[in-house]
């Protein structure tokens, strides 16, 4: 672990938020993969009565990506990370390291967080997985039949994306977006989610769509295989895309 990076991080938050309950550094200098480029994530556990939000700053000409919030807007987060099956700001506590602990608040905070991630994500809705089933489906006709290369690295993304999110689903497994995709991933199924990846690596590199064809079918035939006529959905006021394309 870089050690001025630690300390930079205690001296903001002396100077920031000297009042703090709990302050936790996260992100990639907590995990040792901090770079000379990298940030720091900070969640800070102020009293009740401030503000929870989110807000970038710029100290000692380091970035930083601060994640304050009251008690209550704690469990709010938590609840709302959750929902959205991404445990990001309980992953921040869990994994992260204690700079402030005011009366034993970040002990509370930290057992709270971890908590949800031993309880694992809500699955998803039997129509949800049916009308990813659908996208997925057509995505994969889309990617087989794709000869403009533009086209089939966009439609490529979508079948990432996509079979990501079932695989960690199947295996009632958080998900991530951007760089926490494939980690994610990989947690869940190492050796599906590497297939998909390295589908993917392939696909963009040489523009051979069958690895990642292969990879994404096999993950589709987990969770009831593809799905084109019988699919059916009726309009109550809300419509989930269901397909990377339409009119192919």
């Amino acid at each position: 672990m870089n050690t001025d990076l630690v300390d930079q991080a205690r001296r903001l938050a002396c100077d920031r938020f000297p009042d703090a309950l709990a302050v936790i550094l996260a992100g990639s200098t907590a995990a040792g993969r901090a770079t000379a480029r990298s940030d720091l994530d900070i969640a800070v556990l102020i009293r009740d009565g401030g503000e929870t939000g989110r807000e970038t700053i710029r100290f000692e000409g380091r970035v930083v990506e601060l994640f304050v919030h009251t008690r209550a807007g704690l469990v709010e987060l938590f609840a709302a990370d959750v929902a959205a099956r991404r445990a990001v700001l309980q992953s921040m506590y869990a994994a992260g390291l204690v700079l402030v602990d005011t009366n034993g608040e970040a002990g509370r905070a930290c057992a709270l967080a971890e908590a949800d991630l031993r309880k694992g994500p809500p699955a998803l809705e039997p129509a949800t997985v049916e009308t990813k089933r659908y996208g997925l489906t057509d995505a994969l006709d889309d990617l087989t039949d794709a000869s403009d290369p533009i086209e089939r690295l966009a439609v490529a993304g979508f079948v990432l994306n996509t079979a990501a999110d079932l695989l960690c689903d199947y295996h009632h497994a958080w998900i991530g977006g951007g760089k926490w995709l494939p980690r994610r991933l990989l947690e869940a199924d190492g050796e599906r989610g590497a297939a998909l990846l390295e589908g993917h690596l392939r696909l963009c590199t040489s523009g051979d769509p069958m690895p990642m064809i292969d990879a994404a079918s096999q993950i589709l035939d987990l969770v009831g295989g593809p799905l084109r006529e019988g699919y059916r959905r009726t309009w109550r006021g809300v419509i989930e895309s269901v397909a990377a394309t339409s009119g192919r």
